[in-house]
């Protein structure tokens, strides 16, 4: 999804403290606010696994938070998986392994940038996965409204293609709508994951890639494609065709992931 340049940032910088449009926390006073800090620096290395968090007294130095507050935040960040508490020990950061990734704000913690733990590419590897065959299920399942509301998307892309922001959420619409359309909840709650995985990587080709009105209009005819495979029940198209703009989502990432970085 091509979109206009813009003047670079850091990769932490240009995602740290701002969720935007994504299904994340939205931090509401003291609380939200530590909750975000301490989230993203135990994700980001910070606080390496099996590290112990500063004892309490210290994080509510460090915060100016009470207590309360400093125990509700450990509270949010165990059910995250991120960290427990023991006593006479403290409160220690679990094992990657422990966290629960498809938390949206344990996602939007992540660097984005190049790391050792690239959660960007995990993602593209799981919408490989799951997304065309949800488009394959789709086809076969979708109601007349379903069908309507996949429409009325690519309708939506198709009427912002000089709005690149309104493109975006519109973008996001359609593939929530092919999720819903499959009548799986399993699929259809992974859909969520997928509309902040296209919005943050819609961030990054933002900061990177010039606006190219035949790439746009590229992607929104490969979309109405989709579309079509499914309004006309053809399974093997519509998990084809899914497949395709997947891979081009990855490829346009990838170029603006390389541009970032020059």
């Amino acid at each position: 999804m091509p979109v206009s340049a813009k003047k670079k940032a850091s990769p932490a910088s240009r995602y740290k403290g701002s969720h935007g449009d994504l299904v994340g926390l939205k931090p509401k006073g003291i609380q939200g606010r530590v909750i975000n800090s301490l989230g993203e620096a135990i994700v980001r290395g910070l606080y390496p696994e099996g590290s112990l968090l500063p004892r309490e007294s210290e994080l509510m130095r460090s915060f100016d938070a009470s207590r309360t507050s400093i125990r509700e935040v450990i509270k949010v960040l165990s059910a995250k998986g991120l960290v427990e508490t023991r006593q006479k020990i403290g409160t220690r950061v679990l094992e990657r392994g422990n966290w629960n990734t498809f938390d949206a704000d344990v996602l939007l913690w992540h660097p984005f940038d190049n790391s050792s733990h690239d959660i960007l590419r995990d993602l593209i590897e799981m919408r490989q996965l799951v997304e065309p065959p949800a488009a394959r299920f789709a086809a076969t399942r979708a109601t007349l409204d379903d069908i309507e509301l996949i429409r009325a998307s690519w309708e939506a892309m198709h009427d912002s293609m000089d709005d690149m922001q309104s493109y975006a959420k519109a973008d996001v619409q359609f593939h929530l709508a092919v999720f819903r359309a499959s009548h799986n909840t399993m699929l259809h709650r992974f859909g969520h994951i997928v509309a902040n995985f296209l919005q943050i990587s819609f961030r990054i080709q933002q900061e990177a890639l010039d606006t190219k009105k035949n790439l746009i209009e590229d992607d929104c005819a490969n979309h109405r494609r989709i579309y079509e495979a499914i309004n006309r029940s053809d399974a093997v198209a519509a998990e084809a065709l899914m497949l395709e703009v997947v891979l081009h989502g990855k490829a346009s990432l990838q170029k603006a992931r390389r541009q970032i970085r020059i």
